[in-house]
């Protein structure tokens, strides 16, 4: 177990979500890497600007992007009514998000609005359907990228972490895999603020609370994956998700990361190993390994990530808050602090937040 406070580790998770979308601002979406390197030099060390005619022009280094905004849209509706309560998160989407947008991609907070966001915007405002019916089908990480606040906030509580993440995740992603991935990132991150490490006996921690019911995955193996026998009654379906498999892939990634056999040099060409696009199969491993490999080193593993190109945001954010989540607040680089527009609000908010995670059940 981590020698930090739950509290130092929570707090780190956020901020480390919010400094990797800010680090990803300037250098967001080169496939190119000849033309990153181009316009970025061969080492992006802390916050850009974004280059003319390129994602998010006309915004500053150290400043959020949409997915920043978002999140911290998220984190304070938690503050305030002292958990997850859907009904005021909606009412801030729509009355603080939605309002700033016109259903094109480069456009609101940011200077760019993701897929699902586009296609919440065109469901709630165009044609004026109830939250219940507003999910898509984008197969990309931006539900976890909000929801890593539930995680936190819930991260004693893994029943309740596992309900909030999908019931919120399914606002804007219905696909039921996308839904089982978010979800169980959001378990591997509420296990990380706990104290547990990102090595390879977190799968068999996340595989525990399957079989006593706090996730809701069906187990498809007997324990540390062994076959049934012949007889065995066919396991007990937890829940709404019907493979475990994306509660297995920590593991590997930690696995992978110190293997000696295995050797990702440098580490940024993990995007080229689990790959650049968008999709959450490509993020979540990318960001797993990164987190393991630098699990005591948050600069490491958060430039790594923006380094690599492509998706480099979103691979950012959620290296930023699982490498936030076991080096803890008290171990983010002062500079990267420093460096982010509003640091003391967020700052704040990640601490208001931090406060409320030995709270297991939501007072709203």
């Amino acid at each position: 177990m981590s020698d930090t406070t739950i509290q130092d580790r929570a707090a780190g998770a956020i901020m480390g979500a919010f400094i990797g979308d800010a680090m990803g601002l300037g250098p967001h979406w080169y496939y190119d890497l000849a033309e990153l390197r181009r316009d970025y030099g061969g080492w992006i060390s802390d916050y850009t600007d974004p280059q003319p005619d390129r994602y998010h022009f006309g915004m500053k280094a150290g400043q959020l992007s949409q997915a920043g905004f978002i999140l911290k849209l998220t984190l304070r509706s938690l503050v305030e009514c002292g958990g997850y309560d859907e009904a005021d998160f909606c009412r801030r989407m729509d009355e603080e998000l939605l309002p700033l947008l016109d259903g094109t991609p480069i456009n609101g907070p940011g200077f760019y609005t993701s897929q699902s966001i586009r296609d919440l915007w065109q469901k709630r405002v165009k044609l004026r359907l109830p939250w219940e019916q507003t999910g898509g089908h984008a197969d990309t990480t931006e539900a976890i990228e909000r929801t890593l606040a539930l995680a936190v906030r819930y991260a004693l509580d893994p029943a309740r972490l596992a309900g909030s993440i999908a019931d919120n995740t399914v606002l804007t992603q219905n696909d039921t895999t996308i839904v089982s991935m978010t979800v169980a990132f959001g378990s591997v991150l509420g296990l990380l603020v706990q104290g547990h490490a990102l090595d390879t006996r977190l799968s068999s921690r996340l595989m525990k609370l399957v079989h006593d019911g706090a996730l809701p995955f069906h187990a498809v193996t007997g324990d540390n994956l062994q076959p049934p026998r012949p007889g065995d009654p066919d396991p007990p379906r937890a829940g709404k998700f019907a493979s475990p498999d994306a509660l297995l892939t920590p593991s590997y990634m930690a696995a992978a990361a110190v293997d000696p056999d295995i050797r990702i040099e440098p580490a940024w060409k993990v995007s080229l190993v689990y790959g650049m696009p968008c999709a959450i199969y490509h993020q979540i491993p990318a960001a797993y390994y990164l987190a393991a490999r630098f699990h005591d080193d948050f600069e490491s593993a958060v430039l790594h990530a923006v380094n690599g190109g492509g998706q480099n945001q979103a691979r950012a954010i959620l290296a930023g808050a699982l490498a936030g989540a076991q080096v803890g607040y008290s171990n983010i680089p002062a500079r990267f602090l420093s460096g982010l527009e509003d640091s003391g609000t967020l700052c704040a908010l990640a601490a208001d937040l931090a406060k409320q995670v030995n709270e297991r059940h939501c007072t709203a």
